[in-house]
Protein backbone atom coordinates (compact mmCIF):
# COMPACT_ATOMS: atom_id res chain seq x y z
CA UNK A 1 0.00 0.00 0.00
CA UNK A 2 1.08 3.34 -1.17
CA UNK A 3 1.68 5.73 2.10
CA UNK A 4 0.89 9.46 0.87
CA UNK A 5 3.31 11.93 1.96
CA UNK A 6 2.52 14.76 4.41
CA UNK A 7 1.33 17.88 2.98
CA UNK A 8 3.20 20.05 6.14
CA UNK A 9 4.24 18.66 9.12
CA UNK A 10 5.48 20.32 12.17
CA UNK A 11 7.46 17.40 14.44
CA UNK A 12 8.69 17.90 17.67
CA UNK A 13 8.70 21.97 17.38
CA UNK A 14 9.67 24.05 20.42
CA UNK A 15 9.98 27.78 20.97
CA UNK A 16 11.13 29.66 23.44
CA UNK A 17 11.08 33.45 24.07
CA UNK A 18 13.24 34.14 26.90
CA UNK A 19 11.83 32.32 29.63
CA UNK A 20 8.69 31.87 28.21
CA UNK A 21 7.89 28.73 26.32
CA UNK A 22 5.76 29.01 23.50
CA UNK A 23 6.23 25.80 22.14
CA UNK A 24 7.12 22.41 23.52
CA UNK A 25 7.47 19.48 21.82
CA UNK A 26 4.25 19.94 19.30
CA UNK A 27 3.64 17.84 16.69
CA UNK A 28 1.00 18.25 13.60
CA UNK A 29 0.85 16.88 10.13
CA UNK A 30 -1.75 17.83 7.73
CA UNK A 31 -2.51 15.63 4.71
CA UNK A 32 -2.62 16.57 1.44
CA UNK A 33 -6.04 18.25 0.23
CA UNK A 34 -7.18 18.15 4.02
CA UNK A 35 -9.27 21.40 5.94
CA UNK A 36 -7.21 21.14 9.17
CA UNK A 37 -8.33 22.82 12.17
CA UNK A 38 -5.79 24.22 14.88
CA UNK A 39 -8.02 25.19 17.91
CA UNK A 40 -6.79 26.43 21.67
CA UNK A 41 -7.57 28.94 24.00
CA UNK A 42 -5.44 32.09 23.93
CA UNK A 43 -1.60 31.56 24.74
CA UNK A 44 -1.78 27.65 23.50
CA UNK A 45 0.72 28.41 21.10
CA UNK A 46 -1.21 28.77 17.73
CA UNK A 47 0.55 32.23 16.72
CA UNK A 48 3.85 30.53 17.08
CA UNK A 49 3.37 27.50 15.63
CA UNK A 50 1.65 29.40 12.56
CA UNK A 51 4.80 31.88 12.35
CA UNK A 52 7.06 28.62 12.23
CA UNK A 53 4.91 27.19 8.80
CA UNK A 54 5.50 30.45 7.03
CA UNK A 55 8.76 30.48 7.96
CA UNK A 56 8.68 34.23 10.18
CA UNK A 57 10.26 32.09 13.06
CA UNK A 58 12.78 29.12 13.33
CA UNK A 59 11.99 26.06 15.79
CA UNK A 60 14.43 26.22 18.63
CA UNK A 61 14.17 22.43 18.52
CA UNK A 62 12.37 19.92 15.77
CA UNK A 63 11.86 20.26 12.27
CA UNK A 64 9.24 21.97 9.93
CA UNK A 65 8.46 19.44 6.56
CA UNK A 66 6.63 20.01 2.99
CA UNK A 67 6.04 17.53 0.69
CA UNK A 68 7.77 18.57 -2.75
CA UNK A 69 4.17 19.56 -4.37
CA UNK A 70 3.98 21.88 -1.53
CA UNK A 71 7.45 23.59 -1.10
CA UNK A 72 7.51 27.01 -1.25
CA UNK A 73 3.92 27.19 -2.27
CA UNK A 74 2.94 28.56 1.19
CA UNK A 75 0.17 31.54 1.52
CA UNK A 76 -1.08 32.92 4.76
CA UNK A 77 -4.25 34.77 5.12
CA UNK A 78 -3.94 37.02 8.00
CA UNK A 79 -7.23 38.05 10.81
CA UNK A 80 -5.73 41.55 10.14
CA UNK A 81 -5.95 42.59 5.66
CA UNK A 82 -2.50 42.92 4.54
CA UNK A 83 -4.50 44.65 1.56
CA UNK A 84 -2.81 47.94 0.68
CA UNK A 85 -5.97 50.17 0.49
CA UNK A 86 -4.38 53.04 -1.50
CA UNK A 87 -3.85 50.65 -4.47
CA UNK A 88 -6.23 49.17 -6.80
CA UNK A 89 -7.31 45.95 -6.62
CA UNK A 90 -5.65 44.89 -9.42
CA UNK A 91 -2.58 46.28 -8.03
CA UNK A 92 -3.18 44.62 -4.80
CA UNK A 93 -3.80 41.03 -6.88
CA UNK A 94 -0.43 41.45 -8.79
CA UNK A 95 2.07 43.23 -6.08
CA UNK A 96 5.52 43.11 -7.00
CA UNK A 97 4.67 41.25 -10.37
CA UNK A 98 2.57 43.69 -12.42
CA UNK A 99 4.92 43.17 -15.46
CA UNK A 100 8.06 41.69 -16.45
CA UNK A 101 10.22 44.17 -18.09
CA UNK A 102 9.43 47.45 -19.10
CA UNK A 103 6.44 49.86 -18.46
CA UNK A 104 3.29 48.37 -16.78
CA UNK A 105 0.37 47.80 -19.11
CA UNK A 106 -2.42 49.04 -17.24
CA UNK A 107 -5.14 47.88 -19.35
CA UNK A 108 -3.61 44.19 -19.91
CA UNK A 109 -3.28 44.19 -15.51
CA UNK A 110 -6.76 44.88 -15.21
CA UNK A 111 -7.35 42.14 -17.78
CA UNK A 112 -5.43 40.07 -16.39
CA UNK A 113 -6.94 40.94 -12.79
CA UNK A 114 -10.77 40.12 -14.00
CA UNK A 115 -9.72 36.77 -15.27
CA UNK A 116 -8.66 35.75 -12.01
CA UNK A 117 -11.34 37.66 -9.93
CA UNK A 118 -13.68 35.65 -12.42
CA UNK A 119 -11.74 32.16 -11.89
CA UNK A 120 -12.49 32.16 -7.88
CA UNK A 121 -15.85 34.12 -8.11
CA UNK A 122 -15.18 37.36 -6.45
CA UNK A 123 -17.18 39.67 -7.66
CA UNK A 124 -14.75 42.84 -7.28
CA UNK A 125 -13.92 45.48 -9.76
CA UNK A 126 -10.36 45.17 -10.62
CA UNK A 127 -10.00 48.90 -10.91
CA UNK A 128 -11.96 49.66 -8.02
CA UNK A 129 -9.98 51.10 -5.06
CA UNK A 130 -9.31 48.27 -2.33
CA UNK A 131 -10.14 50.56 0.31
CA UNK A 132 -13.40 51.24 -0.33
CA UNK A 133 -14.00 46.88 -0.39
CA UNK A 134 -15.74 45.22 2.40
CA UNK A 135 -13.99 42.95 4.76
CA UNK A 136 -15.44 40.53 3.28
CA UNK A 137 -14.33 41.18 -0.22
CA UNK A 138 -10.88 41.92 1.19
CA UNK A 139 -10.53 38.30 2.67
CA UNK A 140 -11.49 36.85 -0.91
CA UNK A 141 -8.98 39.23 -2.79
CA UNK A 142 -6.24 37.59 0.06
CA UNK A 143 -7.46 34.36 -1.28
CA UNK A 144 -7.49 35.27 -5.42
CA UNK A 145 -4.02 36.85 -4.59
CA UNK A 146 -2.57 33.70 -2.75
CA UNK A 147 -4.18 31.16 -5.90
CA UNK A 148 -2.82 32.74 -8.45
CA UNK A 149 0.39 32.98 -6.71
CA UNK A 150 0.47 29.35 -7.05
CA UNK A 151 0.08 28.43 -3.28
CA UNK A 152 -1.68 24.73 -2.89
CA UNK A 153 -1.29 25.17 1.28
CA UNK A 154 -3.10 27.97 2.60
CA UNK A 155 -3.44 29.11 6.43
CA UNK A 156 -6.60 30.58 7.54
CA UNK A 157 -6.24 32.60 10.44
CA UNK A 158 -9.35 33.28 12.19
CA UNK A 159 -10.93 34.25 8.74
CA UNK A 160 -14.73 34.67 10.20
CA UNK A 161 -13.66 37.22 13.11
CA UNK A 162 -15.30 39.93 11.18
CA UNK A 163 -17.58 38.72 9.09
CA UNK A 164 -21.85 38.35 9.40
CA UNK A 165 -23.19 35.05 9.00
CA UNK A 166 -24.28 34.95 5.38
CA UNK A 167 -20.30 35.98 4.59
CA UNK A 168 -19.01 32.81 6.77
CA UNK A 169 -21.52 30.31 4.63
CA UNK A 170 -20.09 31.64 1.43
CA UNK A 171 -16.15 31.91 2.75
CA UNK A 172 -17.20 27.87 3.49
CA UNK A 173 -18.88 27.33 0.05
CA UNK A 174 -15.36 29.04 -1.57
CA UNK A 175 -12.93 27.12 1.06
CA UNK A 176 -14.81 22.90 0.02
CA UNK A 177 -14.50 24.25 -3.66
CA UNK A 178 -10.86 24.71 -2.94
CA UNK A 179 -10.66 21.44 -1.32
CA UNK A 180 -12.36 19.52 -4.04
CA UNK A 181 -9.46 20.77 -5.87
CA UNK A 182 -6.73 19.50 -4.02
CA UNK A 183 -5.57 22.70 -1.90
CA UNK A 184 -4.56 22.29 1.27
CA UNK A 185 -5.68 24.59 4.37
CA UNK A 186 -4.82 24.97 7.87
CA UNK A 187 -8.06 26.63 9.56
CA UNK A 188 -7.81 28.66 12.99
CA UNK A 189 -11.22 29.51 14.63
CA UNK A 190 -12.23 30.34 18.25
CA UNK A 191 -15.73 29.09 17.10
CA UNK A 192 -15.88 25.36 17.01
CA UNK A 193 -19.35 24.96 15.42
CA UNK A 194 -17.20 26.11 12.81
CA UNK A 195 -14.43 23.40 12.79
CA UNK A 196 -17.64 20.72 12.79
CA UNK A 197 -18.88 22.86 9.62
CA UNK A 198 -15.96 23.05 7.64
CA UNK A 199 -12.63 20.57 8.47
CA UNK A 200 -12.01 17.64 7.95
CA UNK A 201 -9.35 17.14 11.39
CA UNK A 202 -9.08 19.21 14.44
CA UNK A 203 -5.27 19.83 16.28
CA UNK A 204 -5.89 21.03 20.06
CA UNK A 205 -3.12 22.48 21.59
CA UNK A 206 -2.91 23.86 25.63
CA UNK A 207 -0.52 25.59 27.33
CA UNK A 208 1.66 25.57 24.36
CA UNK A 209 1.62 21.50 24.22
CA UNK A 210 -0.09 18.90 21.54
CA UNK A 211 -3.13 17.54 23.08
CA UNK A 212 -4.89 15.77 20.13
CA UNK A 213 -5.14 15.32 16.86
CA UNK A 214 -8.58 13.17 15.77
CA UNK A 215 -11.12 13.35 12.64
CA UNK A 216 -13.86 15.78 13.34
CA UNK A 217 -16.14 13.27 12.32
CA UNK A 218 -15.15 10.84 15.44
CA UNK A 219 -14.53 13.93 18.03
CA UNK A 220 -17.91 15.34 19.64
CA UNK A 221 -18.19 19.06 21.26
CA UNK A 222 -17.85 18.30 24.98
CA UNK A 223 -14.79 16.10 24.36
CA UNK A 224 -13.36 19.11 22.16
CA UNK A 225 -13.88 21.78 24.80
CA UNK A 226 -12.78 19.51 27.63
CA UNK A 227 -9.81 19.15 24.87
CA UNK A 228 -8.83 22.37 24.95
CA UNK A 229 -9.75 23.40 29.02
CA UNK A 230 -8.13 20.40 30.38
CA UNK A 231 -11.70 19.68 32.29
CA UNK A 232 -14.49 17.75 32.40
CA UNK A 233 -17.70 19.04 32.03
CA UNK A 234 -18.67 19.62 35.79
CA UNK A 235 -15.84 20.99 37.80
CA UNK A 236 -17.21 24.03 39.35
CA UNK A 237 -15.40 27.41 38.38
CA UNK A 238 -16.71 29.54 41.85
CA UNK A 239 -13.95 31.09 44.69
CA UNK A 240 -14.82 31.74 47.94
CA UNK A 241 -15.61 35.03 47.81
CA UNK A 242 -18.90 36.33 49.43
CA UNK A 243 -21.18 37.06 46.75
CA UNK A 244 -22.33 40.84 46.02
CA UNK A 245 -25.69 42.30 48.46
CA UNK A 246 -28.68 41.14 45.83
CA UNK A 247 -30.50 44.43 47.08
CA UNK A 248 -27.27 47.00 46.34
CA UNK A 249 -28.35 49.65 44.26
CA UNK A 250 -27.42 50.17 40.78
CA UNK A 251 -24.10 51.98 40.06
CA UNK A 252 -24.22 51.53 36.74
CA UNK A 253 -26.70 51.41 33.87
CA UNK A 254 -26.50 50.72 30.13
CA UNK A 255 -29.69 51.10 27.98
CA UNK A 256 -30.00 50.12 24.76
CA UNK A 257 -26.06 50.93 24.76
CA UNK A 258 -24.52 49.55 20.98
CA UNK A 259 -21.90 51.11 18.66
CA UNK A 260 -22.40 50.56 15.14
CA UNK A 261 -19.99 47.58 13.62
CA UNK A 262 -18.90 46.37 16.96
CA UNK A 263 -21.74 45.10 19.27
CA UNK A 264 -25.61 45.31 19.19
CA UNK A 265 -27.95 47.50 21.65
CA UNK A 266 -28.06 45.92 24.62
CA UNK A 267 -28.84 46.94 28.42
CA UNK A 268 -26.59 45.78 31.31
CA UNK A 269 -26.89 46.76 35.68
CA UNK A 270 -24.35 46.40 38.15
CA UNK A 271 -24.65 46.62 41.83
CA UNK A 272 -22.77 48.36 44.18
CA UNK A 273 -20.05 45.89 45.36
CA UNK A 274 -20.64 43.99 42.36
CA UNK A 275 -18.06 42.04 39.75
CA UNK A 276 -19.77 41.32 36.10
CA UNK A 277 -17.19 39.10 33.78
CA UNK A 278 -17.64 39.50 29.79
CA UNK A 279 -16.20 37.49 27.99
CA UNK A 280 -15.93 36.02 24.41
CA UNK A 281 -13.81 36.00 21.08
CA UNK A 282 -11.72 38.93 19.35
CA UNK A 283 -14.47 39.16 17.21
CA UNK A 284 -17.33 39.30 19.92
CA UNK A 285 -17.09 43.08 20.34
CA UNK A 286 -16.91 42.74 23.96
CA UNK A 287 -13.64 45.22 24.52
CA UNK A 288 -15.77 47.94 22.23
CA UNK A 289 -17.73 47.70 24.96
CA UNK A 290 -15.53 47.99 27.87
CA UNK A 291 -14.15 51.14 26.11
CA UNK A 292 -17.46 52.78 25.55
CA UNK A 293 -17.98 52.42 29.12
CA UNK A 294 -14.36 54.01 29.77
CA UNK A 295 -15.02 56.65 27.55
CA UNK A 296 -12.78 55.65 24.96
CA UNK A 297 -15.57 54.84 22.02
CA UNK A 298 -18.60 57.21 21.51
CA UNK A 299 -21.71 55.03 21.02
CA UNK A 300 -23.95 55.10 18.63
CA UNK A 301 -27.10 54.49 20.52
CA UNK A 302 -28.39 54.21 23.88
CA UNK A 303 -26.45 55.92 27.18
CA UNK A 304 -24.56 54.99 30.29
CA UNK A 305 -25.99 55.95 33.52
CA UNK A 306 -23.61 55.97 36.82
CA UNK A 307 -25.53 56.16 40.24
CA UNK A 308 -28.44 57.28 37.94
CA UNK A 309 -27.13 60.00 35.67
CA UNK A 310 -26.31 60.33 32.50
CA UNK A 311 -22.52 59.84 31.04
CA UNK A 312 -21.19 62.41 28.85
CA UNK A 313 -18.62 61.41 26.07
CA UNK A 314 -15.23 60.88 26.23
CA UNK A 315 -12.58 60.09 28.93
CA UNK A 316 -12.69 63.26 31.10
CA UNK A 317 -16.90 62.83 31.26
CA UNK A 318 -16.09 59.31 32.16
CA UNK A 319 -14.04 60.37 35.17
CA UNK A 320 -16.06 62.76 35.97
CA UNK A 321 -19.01 60.41 36.72
CA UNK A 322 -16.64 58.08 38.55
CA UNK A 323 -15.79 55.55 36.03
CA UNK A 324 -12.23 54.05 36.48
CA UNK A 325 -10.43 52.48 33.27
CA UNK A 326 -7.80 49.83 33.10
CA UNK A 327 -7.60 49.96 29.05
CA UNK A 328 -6.51 46.90 26.64
CA UNK A 329 -2.80 48.40 26.14
CA UNK A 330 -1.10 49.31 29.09
CA UNK A 331 2.06 50.50 27.09
CA UNK A 332 0.01 52.54 24.52
CA UNK A 333 -3.39 53.85 26.61
CA UNK A 334 -2.34 53.03 30.17
CA UNK A 335 0.91 54.74 31.21
CA UNK A 336 3.38 57.47 29.77
CA UNK A 337 6.85 55.97 30.13
CA UNK A 338 8.69 58.73 30.07
CA UNK A 339 7.28 60.06 33.69
CA UNK A 340 7.68 58.58 37.12
CA UNK A 341 5.78 56.02 39.00
CA UNK A 342 4.17 58.66 41.31
CA UNK A 343 3.76 60.82 37.97
CA UNK A 344 1.47 58.02 36.20
CA UNK A 345 -0.08 56.79 39.45
CA UNK A 346 -1.52 59.97 40.52
CA UNK A 347 -2.44 61.71 36.67
CA UNK A 348 -6.26 61.17 37.52
CA UNK A 349 -5.93 63.41 40.60
CA UNK A 350 -3.30 65.95 40.28
CA UNK A 351 -5.97 68.46 41.47
CA UNK A 352 -5.80 66.85 44.54
CA UNK A 353 -2.42 67.87 45.03
CA UNK A 354 -1.70 71.10 45.91
CA UNK A 355 -3.50 74.35 46.17
CA UNK A 356 -4.97 76.47 42.95
CA UNK A 357 -3.47 73.41 40.19
CA UNK A 358 0.00 73.72 42.02
CA UNK A 359 1.08 70.08 42.46
CA UNK A 360 3.11 70.14 45.96
CA UNK A 361 6.05 67.29 45.14
CA UNK A 362 5.98 66.10 48.49
CA UNK A 363 2.25 65.36 48.44
CA UNK A 364 2.54 63.37 45.56
CA UNK A 365 5.61 61.53 46.99
CA UNK A 366 3.48 60.66 50.02
CA UNK A 367 0.34 59.67 47.75
CA UNK A 368 2.44 57.66 45.38
CA UNK A 369 3.68 55.73 48.47
CA UNK A 370 1.10 54.65 49.86
CA UNK A 371 -0.42 53.58 46.42
CA UNK A 372 2.96 51.21 45.92
CA UNK A 373 2.35 49.75 49.18
CA UNK A 374 -1.56 49.06 48.63
CA UNK A 375 -0.77 47.44 45.54
CA UNK A 376 2.50 45.94 46.64
CA UNK A 377 4.40 47.29 43.52
CA UNK A 378 7.88 46.92 43.19
CA UNK A 379 9.82 49.87 41.87
CA UNK A 380 12.79 51.33 43.63
CA UNK A 381 10.69 54.37 44.64
CA UNK A 382 8.19 56.44 43.50
CA UNK A 383 10.70 58.30 41.46
CA UNK A 384 11.51 55.54 39.48
CA UNK A 385 10.81 55.72 35.60
CA UNK A 386 7.49 53.56 34.88
CA UNK A 387 9.40 52.31 31.70
CA UNK A 388 11.83 50.40 34.17
CA UNK A 389 8.57 48.12 35.64
CA UNK A 390 8.21 44.45 34.69
CA UNK A 391 5.23 43.85 32.92
CA UNK A 392 3.13 43.13 36.50
CA UNK A 393 4.39 45.75 38.15
CA UNK A 394 3.72 48.49 35.07
CA UNK A 395 0.03 46.70 35.26
CA UNK A 396 -0.08 47.41 39.27
CA UNK A 397 0.26 51.07 38.47
CA UNK A 398 -2.53 51.26 35.72
CA UNK A 399 -3.97 50.04 38.54
CA UNK A 400 -3.74 51.83 41.28
CA UNK A 401 -4.34 55.19 39.03
CA UNK A 402 -8.19 53.94 38.00
CA UNK A 403 -8.30 53.50 41.73
CA UNK A 404 -6.99 56.59 43.08
CA UNK A 405 -10.00 58.49 42.05
CA UNK A 406 -12.28 55.98 44.76
CA UNK A 407 -13.88 55.44 41.70
CA UNK A 408 -18.02 54.45 41.44
CA UNK A 409 -17.10 51.84 38.57
CA UNK A 410 -14.11 50.41 37.71
CA UNK A 411 -13.69 48.83 34.25
CA UNK A 412 -11.11 46.27 33.37
CA UNK A 413 -9.80 45.18 29.78
CA UNK A 414 -7.94 42.21 30.26
CA UNK A 415 -5.96 42.95 33.37
CA UNK A 416 -3.94 40.01 33.63
CA UNK A 417 -2.72 39.49 30.27
CA UNK A 418 1.43 39.04 30.36
CA UNK A 419 1.69 39.49 33.92
CA UNK A 420 3.24 36.34 36.11
CA UNK A 421 1.08 34.34 38.94
CA UNK A 422 1.99 36.54 41.26
CA UNK A 423 0.89 40.04 40.32
CA UNK A 424 -2.04 38.26 39.30
CA UNK A 425 -3.25 37.01 42.67
CA UNK A 426 -2.12 40.96 44.23
CA UNK A 427 -4.42 42.30 40.65
CA UNK A 428 -7.30 40.48 41.27
CA UNK A 429 -6.94 40.81 45.34
CA UNK A 430 -7.16 45.15 44.37
CA UNK A 431 -10.35 44.40 42.28
CA UNK A 432 -12.21 42.24 44.86
CA UNK A 433 -11.24 44.74 47.94
CA UNK A 434 -12.57 47.07 45.17
CA UNK A 435 -15.89 45.72 45.18
CA UNK A 436 -16.07 44.34 48.95
CA UNK A 437 -15.75 48.53 49.44
CA UNK A 438 -18.41 49.17 47.17
CA UNK A 439 -17.27 49.46 43.41
CA UNK A 440 -18.89 48.26 40.89
CA UNK A 441 -16.73 46.27 38.53
CA UNK A 442 -17.13 45.66 35.03
CA UNK A 443 -13.79 43.01 33.70
CA UNK A 444 -13.73 42.30 30.30
CA UNK A 445 -10.99 39.39 30.03
CA UNK A 446 -10.26 36.24 27.83
CA UNK A 447 -8.71 34.57 31.37
CA UNK A 448 -10.62 32.30 33.09
CA UNK A 449 -9.18 32.53 36.38
CA UNK A 450 -10.18 36.23 36.01
CA UNK A 451 -13.43 35.37 35.70
CA UNK A 452 -13.79 32.80 38.71
CA UNK A 453 -13.76 36.25 40.45
CA UNK A 454 -17.08 37.29 38.84
CA UNK A 455 -20.84 37.30 40.37
CA UNK A 456 -21.89 36.47 37.08
CA UNK A 457 -20.20 36.19 33.45
CA UNK A 458 -21.55 37.55 30.12
CA UNK A 459 -20.67 36.11 26.97
CA UNK A 460 -20.91 37.76 23.84
CA UNK A 461 -20.74 36.11 20.32
CA UNK A 462 -20.72 38.48 17.22
CA UNK A 463 -21.24 41.28 18.93
CA UNK A 464 -25.11 40.03 21.08
CA UNK A 465 -24.78 38.86 24.50
CA UNK A 466 -25.71 34.99 24.42
CA UNK A 467 -25.38 33.83 27.71
CA UNK A 468 -25.74 34.85 31.20
CA UNK A 469 -23.68 32.24 33.52
CA UNK A 470 -24.24 32.65 37.61
CA UNK A 471 -21.83 31.67 39.99
CA UNK A 472 -20.89 28.08 40.00
CA UNK A 473 -19.85 27.70 36.05
CA UNK A 474 -17.36 25.63 34.82
CA UNK A 475 -15.18 26.32 32.55
CA UNK A 476 -16.51 23.98 30.04
CA UNK A 477 -19.97 26.15 30.10
CA UNK A 478 -17.90 29.39 29.48
CA UNK A 479 -15.38 27.92 26.97
CA UNK A 480 -18.71 26.01 24.93
CA UNK A 481 -20.49 29.53 24.92
CA UNK A 482 -17.36 31.59 23.81
CA UNK A 483 -17.21 29.07 21.14
CA UNK A 484 -21.48 29.16 20.01
CA UNK A 485 -21.41 25.53 20.51
CA UNK A 486 -23.80 23.73 23.24
CA UNK A 487 -21.89 22.03 26.74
Amino acid sequence: MTVLEDAVAAVGVSKHFGATTALSGVTMRIAPGETHALVGRNGAGKSTLVSLLTGLQRPDEGEIRFGDAWRGRVACVFQRSTIIPSLSVAENLFLNRQAGRGPIRWGALRRRAGELLAEYDVGVDPAALAGELDVEQRQLVEIARALSQGARFIILDEPTARLDGPAIERLFARMRSLSASGVTMLFISHHLQEVFAVCDTVTVLRDARWVLTRPVADIGHDELVAAMTGEAAGLAGATDRRPADAAAPAVLELSGLGLHGAYEPLDLRIRAGEIVGVTGSGSSGKVSLAETVGGLRRASAGTVQVGGEPVGTGVPAALAAGIGLVPQDRHREGLVPLLSVAENATLPIAGELGPAGVIVPARRRAIAEELIRRYDIRAEGPGAPVASLSGGNAQKVVLARALSTRPRVLVLINPTAGVDVRSKESLLGAVRAAADAGTGVLMVSDELDDLRHCDRVLVMFHGRVTAELQAGWSDTDVVAAVEGVSA
